[in-house]
């Protein structure tokens, strides 16, 4: 049990961010310092373990409601802190460099929290899991992930018909533009594929997209109804760090790494040697497992508290944070992967 309690440090990022609204001045910027300063050196102290559980381990760990809880918790946190953030833009005598920190702040977590517990409940088959993980998707304006990445990606991953799977050589910020905009468009398609398999028109009230697109501009007009159309840039501001937060974890966790194509054209099936892993236990922890990401992508139904980590699985040699601000600098981070990437795609 008390193993089981090590998630509970996950609640230190929304900790962080209700310390920065509530003192803000150079508080501000808590989620800039923690996640890219703080945790970067942590981990280089703290590089973590490859141990997995037994197998009655999993059966075990895998039918505790309490780590189900955990995720469903930082539903109402994170709504709460999305309002508390824009009534302080709108309400407060904020100071410029406090309305950038602030932003700073709650984007990287909408992002780091809020999509990536959307995309551990949006794997689950239940009514409503599925529901919280399209809720906690809004704030970020990123509804259309809650399609695409399940059917897309999950499809698709280390093949170049996927958007989300970055290439060798290719720039995290040609990503970017790459991995958004045709990541948008995959759900669309694969929308619009479903209805057809059900002989209904892609353009009606069946369309999920259709409902997507609607709810996000219904909570655009809300916060404008709330806060006046001055709040306007700030939302879809925090939106766009959020979203950007959860391209540069793709973008770390897939680069380079392909799938071979049989002579039937179609590609190898998902191993665990097509994304990249990370064991760093401060990562693990903080992420709900999503670092242990090779065992994601083999077996996307298996819950985070259970994932495995796997000897032929690449290993990042750095933490999440560490290889996202590497990222950054394409020289270096090409200097410091390639090498790693030219021997997995030839193992």
């Amino acid at each position: 049990m008390w193993k089981d309690l090590k998630y509970l440090f996950a609640y230190i990022i929304p900790a962080i961010v209700i310390h920065a609204l509530y003192y803000r001045g150079i508080w501000s910027y808590n989620g800039v310092t923690v996640s890219f300063v703080l945790i970067p050196l942590l981990e280089a102290f703290f590089p973590g373990n490859s141990n997995n559980l037994t197998t009655s381990e999993e059966q075990t760990q895998a039918s505790k409601f309490f780590f189900t809880l955990l995720l469903y918790l930082n539903v109402p946190i994170l709504l709460g802190i999305s309002y508390w953030y824009f009534y302080s833009i709108a309400n407060l005598p904020l100071a410029t460099y406090e309305m950038v920190g602030l932003t700073l702040t709650v984007g990287i977590y909408l992002g780091g929290v809020g999509i990536n517990v959307a995309h551990e409940l949006g794997h689950r088959n239940q009514l409503l899991p599925q529901l919280l993980s399209k809720i906690l998707l809004i704030p970020n304006l990123y509804m259309h992930f809650a399609i695409e990445h399940n059917h897309g990606h999950h499809v698709h991953i280390a093949t170049p018909q996927d958007p989300a799977s970055s290439r060798f050589n290719e720039t995290i910020y040609a990503f970017y533009i790459r991995s958004v905009v045709y990541s948008y468009l995959s759900a669309w398609k694969i929308e619009a594929k479903r209805l057809q398999k059900e002989n209904k028109t892609p353009f009606s009230i069946y369309n999920q997209m259709i409902h997507f697109q609607l709810i996000q501009i219904g909570y655009l007009t809300f916060l404008v109804f709330l806060f006046d159309w001055a709040i306007l840039p700030f939302a879809l501001l925090a939106a766009i760090l959020g979203f950007l937060m959860l391209e540069t974890v793709n973008y770390i966790e897939h680069y380079g790494l392909q799938r071979r194509q049989l002579e039937s054209g179609r590609y190898e099936a998902v191993q665990p040697w097509h994304s990249w892993n990370c064991n760093h236990d401060i990562g693990r922890i903080l992420l709900y497992e999503l670092t242990r990401h090779s065992d994601h992508h083999y077996k996307s139904n298996r819950q985070y508290q259970i994932l495995r980590h796997f000897e032929k699985a690449p290993l990042l040699p750095w933490g999440y944070p560490t290889s996202m601000l590497i990222a950054m600098i394409p020289p270096l981070w090409f200097y410091l992967m390639n090498p790693r990437v030219i021997k997995m795609n030839h193992v």
